[in-house]
């Protein structure tokens, strides 16, 4: 058995290969069939996930999905079917409409003459491609770290490099909607619909299937409980609840204290403390685990529980893991004790500040992340002493 994984695996890097020298994914599928014809998605994820850990560049892993996706992609509907309440069929369905957006805005910007209803609508659509966004954010903070926790790594990150794909080719089109300049909307809008096409594809015949085959029917209550949390899109179909009694229950000590060198607190306190602070705030443990994240209200950044358990550099695009892996370095060798960044968000300012956590005796616990919005707190004048009046001292 190990030899005939060993054929495999050295069969898919040669074909890589192949593909990363230019050869079309099509010249390929018989013999990629041939090859791996019997064998699950999830057996096949496996493999790639084995090679990019050998050192085969996830950019290269990425042109084989083509090929894995033909091969598969006569399957998917008829052989996994889901309920209209499964996260599976909610995303299924947000994609057959993303798609048709996209469609819609291509034709719409062939017309010659537009009318008054024609750019009503391809600002409805743009608005609704925006609202796109929390199909990707429920994808990456939750089916993405139940994957990784049943051992499926590289499909997620190939498809979340796709992601950012898409979200530049979206902003693009949604930036030339506003400035309507028709014949580059015609073209840029095209591209989106192939990229949405081929990445819907690649997740439908890949990614769900391999979920499906591995995550068990009690994670995916809670995983549809995330993914109500995160929220939708107006254009995502009524989906019907769980059924009843399958959701899954948390159970906390309310009663114990904590002792501190300082006074001590209840578990119910702790948590009700650090639920209400103006800041959102995430930890990881000095093995780079993610091990609590904050719920304060109007978070900046999108957490689920699907995230704790989950390794840091998994949290963060390909591109930026280099950056997470320097900052904790620094933090863990004690050459840093803080790493500062500040980016502007729509009606938002986020400050995003990162401390190493440490023991008495200086020992490295782990890294906390604190992000707080500072836009009200730029638009602070002079001085406030009274809690309804406020007196303004002119600055010298």
């Amino acid at each position: 058995m190990s030899e005939l994984i060993g054929e495999r695996k050295e069969a898919l890097r040669g074909m890589i290969a192949r593909l990363h020298a230019g050869e079309n994914p099509a010249n390929l599928k018989q013999e990629f069939e041939q090859l791996l014809g019997t064998v699950t998605p999830l057996e096949i994820s496996q493999l790639e996930a084995q090679l990019i850990k050998e050192g085969v560049p996830r950019e290269q892993m990425e042109k084989l999905c083509d090929v894995h996706m033909e091969l598969f992609r006569a399957t998917t509907h008829a052989d996994h079917p889901t309920p209209t309440w499964h996260p599976i069929h909610i995303l299924m369905e947000e994609h057959t409409k993303m798609l048709k957006i996209a469609r819609q805005l291509e034709e719409i910007s062939r017309h010659p003459e537009k009318t008054s209803d024609d750019k009503q609508e391809m600002d409805l659509l743009a608005q609704q491609l925006i609202e796109s966004e929390s199909h990707y954010l429920r994808e990456e903070n939750v089916l993405f770290p139940y994957l990784e926790k049943h051992g499926i790594t590289e499909p997620p990150a190939i498809m979340w490099m796709e992601h950012d794909r898409i979200r530049a080719a979206r902003k693009e089109v949604v930036d030339l909607v506003n400035a309507d300049p028709e014949e580059k909307l015609t073209a840029t809008a095209h591209n989106l619909a192939e990229l949405f096409a081929s990445h819907f594809e690649k997740e439908n015949s890949i990614l769900y299937p391999s979920a499906l085959e591995v995550i068990t029917e009690s994670e995916w209550h809670s995983i549809r409980s995330q993914f109500d949390e995160i929220g939708y899109t107006s254009f995502t179909p009524a989906a019907s609840p769980p059924p009843a009694g399958t959701e899954g229950t948390q159970h906390r000590d309310e009663q114990g204290k904590l002792m501190f060198s300082a006074g001590s607190l209840s578990i119910n306190e702790i948590e009700a403390i650090f639920d209400n602070l103006p800041v959102d705030i995430t930890f990881i443990d000095s093995e780079d685990t993610v091990r609590y994240f904050n719920q304060a209200p109007g978070r900046i950044f999108v957490r689920s529980e699907a995230i704790i358990g989950r390794k840091v550099q998994n949290c963060h695009p390909q591109k930026s893991v280099h950056v997470v892996n320097r900052i904790l370095d620094d933090f863990k060798s004690g050459k840093r004790d803080e790493a500062s960044f500040w980016i502007d968000l729509p009606g938002k300012a986020a400050y995003i500040r990162y401390f190493p956590v440490k023991d008495k005796n200086g020992a490295y616990l782990g890294t906390i992340e604190v992000t707080q919005d500072i836009k009200p707190i730029r638009e602070i004048d002079g001085e406030k002493r009274l809690l309804d009046e406020e007196t303004r001292i002119p600055r010298s």
